[in-house]
C-alpha cells in the first residue's frame, strides 16, 4: 500500500502530465465537472480576488484577518507554488496532509469521467473539494488567468476585487490595460461588492463593472489609506482602522493590497472586521514567500517573483527606500515575457548582475536573456545554471551586501530549491 506521499507524488505525475503549462479558458468543463461533484450549492462563502499583480498577498492578508476573527475554517488558494503543491491549498494557515489532497484528486477523478481538464483546472476543483471536507466557512480564492473565463470564476463569488491592473498575458487578455480591465472585471456579480484597488483603473475595467450591475468599493472614493506618524489608518466606505502597521512582507509598499483585503472584509462581513489590536498583531505577521521577501545574515537575500514591468516597479521602489547597500541582482525570466521591460525598470538600483537560465518549455539560456537586456545591462555575468549565478553572486558579496533573485516564480522556485538560501523564519501565515 502507497503512503500518501508516495501517493500524493504520484498524482502530481498525473497532474504535470496534463501539461501544467498549457492555457485553455473557459467556464463550461469546470461547470459541468462541479455538477458531477455535486456542487450545485457551495457550502461556504467565496472572496475572489484578481489582477494583475498583488494578489496573492491580498489573499494572504484577508484569509489571515478572517481567521483572526474567529470566522474560520478559512480556505485560501493561491497559485503556482514555489517548492511544494500543497502550499495552494491551505486551511487556517496550514497546508493540508498529503492524504487530504490525494482524496481530493481521486473524488475530482472520479467524478468528471469523460470531461477534460486542464492542471489548473483540475487543481481549482481539488481545492473546492478539500475546502468543502474540510467545513471551510470561508475561502478565499485567487484567479489564475484574468477573470472572466479563469477556473475559479465558476463559483459566484459574495464579494470580488481587482487588485491591480497592467500589461501581462497579452496574448490571452488583450494588448492594453482597458481590454485586459474587461477581462478582469468577469469575476464581479450583479449587485454584489466589487473592489477596484488599482489607483488608476482603466476605463475597460470601470465601464464593465457598471454594465454588471456590480456594486463597486473604488479605491480613493470608498475606501482608501491615510498616513499617519505611527503607521497608517484604513478608511472605509462605512469603517475605519488604525493605527496599524506596515505589512510584514514589503512594508509600506503593500499597504495598498492590505487595504484591498479590508475593503473586502468590509463588504463581507462589516459586524466582524477586527479591532484595531487584532489586525495589528496580524499584519505584522503574515508573509507570502517570494514576495519581497527578506531574509537577513551576513547577506541580505531579497527573493521576488516580479515578472512584468508593474511588478518590477514595485520592487525597484522597494529597493529604492530599503537601506542603502551594494546589490546584487540573480535574474532569470521566461522567453515569452518582456525581460527588457523588467530590467530597465530594476536596473538603477543594482550594481552587478548574474543572469541564470530556466528550464522547462518556456525557459531561455543566460545568453538569450542577454541579448534581450543588452540595451540596459552592462557586463553580465551569464552563468549555466540557477546554482552557479548564485554561487557567483556570493563569492561577489561582501558582509552587508543585497543579493535580489527575481523574475519569475520558477526563478524564486529553482533558487530555493538549490538550498543555498535561508530558509524564512516567519510563517507565510497565521498558524
Amino acid at each position: 500500500m502507497k503512503s500518501p506521499q508516495a501517493a500524493l507524488a504520484l498524482w502530481m505525475e498525473r497532474l504535470n502530465g496534463l501539461d501544467a503549462s498549457r492555457i485553455e479558458l473557459g467556464l463550461e468543463r469546470v461547470r459541468a465537472a462541479l455538477g458531477r461533484l455535486d456542487f450545485h450549492a457551495v457550502p461556504f462563502r467565496v472572496a475572489t480576488v484578481g489582477g494583475t499583480n498583488g494578489k496573492g498577498s491580498t489573499v494572504t492578508c484577508l484569509a489571515g484577518w478572517l481567521q483572526a476573527a474567529g470566522l474560520g475554517p478559512v480556505g485560501r488558494y493561491t497559485s503556482p507554488h514555489l517548492l511544494d503543491y500543497r502550499e495552494r491549498i491551505v486551511v487556517d494557515g496550514r497546508m493540508m496532509a498529503a492524504e487530504q489532497l490525494v482524496e481530493a484528486f481521486e473524488a475530482v477523478e472520479q467524478a468528471r469521467g469523460d470531461i477534460p481538464l486542464t492542471y489548473f483546472e483540475f487543481g481549482t476543483l481539488a481545492a473546492l473539494e478539500v475546502f468543502r471536507r474540510a467545513g471551510v466557512t470561508h475561502a478565499v480564492l485567487e484567479v489564475g488567468l484574468g477573470g472572466r473565463l479563469d477556473a475559479v470564476n465558476a463559483l459566484d463569488a459574495d464579494v470580488a476585487a481587482v487588485v491591480s491592473v497592467g500589461l501581462d498575458h497579452q496574448q490571452w487578455l488583450g494588448d492594453d490595460r482597458d481590454s485586459i480591465g474587461r477581462e478582469k472585471a468577469g469575476i464581479f456579480r450583479p449587485g454584489r461588492p466589487a473592489v477596484i484597488g488599482d489607483a488608476d483603473p482603466p476605463a475597460g475595467l470601470l465601464e464593465a463593472a457598471s454594465r454588471q450591475g456590480a456594486d463597486v468599493w473604488l479605491r480613493g472614493r470608498d475606501f482608501g489609506i491615510i498616513d499617519a506618524p505611527n503607521g497608517w489608518h484604513y478608511r472605509g466606505r462605512n469603517l475605519s482602522r488604525g493605527p496599524l502597521p506596515e505589512p510584514a512582507t514589503g512594508g509600506r509598499l503593500q499597504r495598498g493590497n492590505a487595504a484591498v483585503a479590508l475593503a473586502l472584509f468590509e463588504a463581507l462581513a462589516p459586524e466582524h472586521l477586527p479591532d484595531r489590536d487584532t489586525l495589528a498583531r496580524t499584519c505584522g505577521q503574515l508573509r507570502l514567500p517570494g514576495r519581497l521577501d527578506s531574509r537577513q545574515g551576513d547577506v541580505e537575500w531579497l527573493l521576488d517573483v516580479a515578472h512584468n514591468p508593474q511588478a518590477a516597479a514595485m520592487l525597484a521602489a522597494w529597493l529604492k527606500a530599503a537601506p542603502p547597500r551594494r546589490t546584487l541582482a540573480v535574474f532569470a525570466m521566461l522567453a515569452d515575457k518582456d525581460a527588457a521591460g523588467v530590467a530597465a525598470t530594476v536596473a538603477p538600483a543594482v550594481t552587478r548582475w548574474f543572469l541564470a537560465p530556466l528550464t522547462g518549455r518556456r525557459g531561455q539560456s543566460a545568453a538569450e536573456l542577454a541579448s534581450k537586456t543588452a540595451d540596459t545591462l552592462r557586463a553580465p555575468v551569464l552563468c549555466e545554471n540557477m546554482a552557479s549565478a548564485l554561487r557567483a553572486a556570493l563569492q561577489s558579496a561582501r558582509g552587508g551586501d543585497r543579493i535580489v533573485v527575481f523574475g519569475s516564480f520558477h526563478t524564486v522556485e529553482e533558487a530555493l530549491a538549490t538550498g543555498l538560501i535561508p530558509d524564512q523564519e516567519a510563517p507565510c501565515a497565521i498558524a
